[in-house]
């Protein structure tokens, strides 16, 4: 049985997980826009990745990773990692008393809002667009929008390369999503924690009548809407920042701080699941 957190303090800390480092730009966004709240960031970095695991082992490493923050006394725990928003979102609902919310949902409702053609694109790893996680979500919410869905998989390690501009970066986004740019689509969600450094490029080649979502950004928007919903903004601060990682990768330091915005700082290595 999961520890559950019910921590009813609006100075305690937002709780967010990742399979990895990719959601550090959720608490690079949460930054910006929630200054004062403090954040305990775990990356499964010694798991990753979670999209080729099955539903059932996802969902157990996502329980154990919201555990973790849970027995931190988190008052809101954000899954920033699309593989868990998709398979255990319900579960994790469930089993803990504080709010819990994924990375597809606030995407999806921008999305939507954003499109006037109706006709959307979504990119992603092939975990994500192959799970059709962010249609369903889509779909739900306005049945006659058009989808295109294309696995965009080589961003992921140009962006854990730094490699976010020059000509590596741009052929590969031509080669990805020149067919995307004649399709008339005015809105593309980034369904990867991954992509929004790469937001230059994507947007250079698919050009400005197309709208980036950004569901880094759209999460941390909705962590606000629900903070203030309940009443649980930190009305003070100060904010304080707290990073674990289940393995201390190499480069992790760099890599992090490109997510991030800003060097990470102490780094604690600890183990979950155990």
């Amino acid at each position: 049985m999961s520890s559950v957190s019910t921590a009813a303090d609006p100075s305690a800390p937002i709780g967010v997980f990742d399979s990895g480092i990719g959601g550090l730009t959720v608490v690079r966004a949460l930054r910006v826009r929630l200054p004062k709240e403090s954040i305990i960031y775990f990356g499964d970095t010694a798991r990753v990745p979670y999209g080729t695991k099955s539903a059932e082992t996802i969902t157990r490493f996502a329980i154990q990773d919201a555990d973790f923050l849970a027995s931190r006394g988190v008052k809101l725990i954000v899954a920033a990692c699309h593989s868990a928003s998709s398979a255990a979102l319900a579960e994790l609902t469930r089993r803990f008393a504080v709010p819990v919310l994924g990375v597809i949902e606030p995407g999806a409702r921008a999305l939507v809002a954003a499109t006037r053609s109706n006709r959307v694109a979504v990119i992603g790893t092939n975990a994500t667009i192959t799970s059709a996680a962010y249609e369903r979500a889509i779909r739900a919410l306005r049945s006659d929008v058009e989808i295109l869905a294309k696995p965009t998989p080589l961003f992921v390690p140009l962006a854990e390369e730094g490699w976010l501009d020059g000509d590596v970066a741009e052929m590969t986004a031509r080669r990805y999503l020149s067919g995307l740019a004649q399709e008339k689509i005015d809105a593309l969600l980034l369904g990867c924690t991954h992509f929004p450094l790469l937001t230059p490029v994507i947007s250079r080649v698919l050009g400005p009548q197309v709208r980036l979502i950004d569901s880094s950004e759209e999460t941390a928007v909705a962590a606000a809407e629900l903070l203030r919903s309940r009443g649980m903004l930190n009305p003070k601060g100060p904010a304080l920042h707290r990073f674990y990682l289940s393995d201390l990768t190499p480069g992790f330091e760099a890599i992090g701080a490109r997510f991030l915005g800003a060097p990470l700082g102490e780094v604690v290595r600890t183990s979950v699941g155990e």
